[in-house]
């Protein structure tokens, strides 16, 4: 008789984009680094903490570069391919790109998970990049202590309707198309707390793909993308309030949640990863008297396969969020805006 494999979650010592670097020590690592400027064709390369690294290619067509990965964030190994699929296409949609073709990243504990497990893993992947319509051309694996997965995915677009971080306005409104909780959802889960409620929740909110970011893409009044993952809203908000040189003001009670989430929070389900985003870049956060920690742990929340913020024309909104909606984003909302002022979030309500 065959031992059991353990749950995917088990052999983890965290999940999905909980396990990234803290902001702080991200920037610490990455201070080191040479200027990439030099390099004449490089578009989008480190400087602002954009989705992408982006390369002219000619005057009709950019390449979009990306690579994410992680640890299980779900039992079940075809989910879980599906969810490091997806969260490493949207970094291509968040700089308004096409996809074109991906490459996998698989690192395993071969001694402790079967083959048939694995492939389940590699298959969700294979089937998510299908729907998004490229091929997983090739990849690399290894022997790893902690099951991982992810991509290598590239995208093409035109080189004047790449899409940045840094380009907000002062007036922009601020759009977020996916609920915020995934974090809290991947705890309660590794708990056995969740309920089949939040785990379809959790599932269909990380495996749907930022299919709209590719159609902003040179769309009237767009300013700005970014994808909302590990960092939490309010992470992510502040790397567009740095890039664009203003202030991000954030509604709080606007932000549209996953179900579920609220009571969890509200009971104390939270992340590690909520505590180190606040610890590293708080100092950049202006909070209301008063707030209340599990409200300031919702948008602290490492989101992993998170939704687009877009920073577009209070006069385009409407359009924008019309578009977005009728791609399946049903919880697409407006959460705040863009103001003149120094380079902070500062959160209302």
């Amino acid at each position: 008789m065959s031992t059991p494999e353990p749950r995917l979650t088990s052999l983890a010592h965290g999940g999905g984009c909980g396990c990234k670097l803290a902001p702080a020590v991200l920037r610490d690592i990455l201070s080191g680094m040479p200027q990439a400027a030099v390099f004449a064709n490089l578009m989008v390369g480190t400087e602002t903490s954009d989705d992408a690294a982006v390369w002219r290619l000619n005057d009709q067509q950019a390449l979009v570069a990306t690579t994410d990965f992680f640890m299980p964030v779900v039992d079940d190994p075809f989910d879980f391919g599906r969810i490091a699929a997806t969260n490493a296409l949207s970094d291509v949609y968040a700089m308004g790109a096409t996809p074109i073709f991906a490459l996998a990243l698989v690192g395993m504990p071969v001694a402790t998970l079967s083959t048939a497990t694995i492939g389940q893993i590699l298959a969700g992947g294979a089937s998510v990049c299908a729907a998004a319509g490229i091929p997983v051309a090739g990849g690399h694996s290894i022997d790893s202590v902690e099951p991982i997965y992810g991509l290598v995915a590239l995208g093409l677009v035109h080189p004047d309707q790449v899409l940045t971080n840094r380009g907000a306005r002062a007036g922009d409104v601020l759009i977020l198309t996916k609920g915020l909780g995934v974090g809290i959802l991947s705890a309660a889960f590794k708990q056995e707390k969740l309920r089949e409620a939040g785990y379809a929740a959790l599932i269909g909110s990380t495996t749907q793909l930022n299919t709209p970011g590719a159609k902003l893409a040179g769309r009237t009044g767009v300013h700005a993308v970014t994808d909302v993952t590990g960092f939490g809203l309010l992470g992510h908000g502040l790397e567009m309030a740095r890039g664009s040189n203003l202030t991000v003001e954030i509604e709080a009670a606007a932000a549209p949640l996953l179900d579920g989430v609220e009571a969890l929070a509200r009971d104390g389900m939270r992340t590690g990863a909520s505590g180190r985003n606040w610890a590293s870049y708080g100092e950049g956060v202006v909070l209301p008297d008063g707030f209340d920690d599990w409200r300031r742990d919702l948008l602290t929340d490492p989101q992993t396969s998170g939704g687009l913020l877009i920073a577009v024309a209070v006069d385009r909104a409407g359009a924008v969020l019309d578009l977005v909606r009728a791609d399946g984003f049903d919880r697409a909302a407006v959460v705040g805006r863009v103001v003149a002022g120094p380079a902070v979030v500062r959160v209302f309500g």
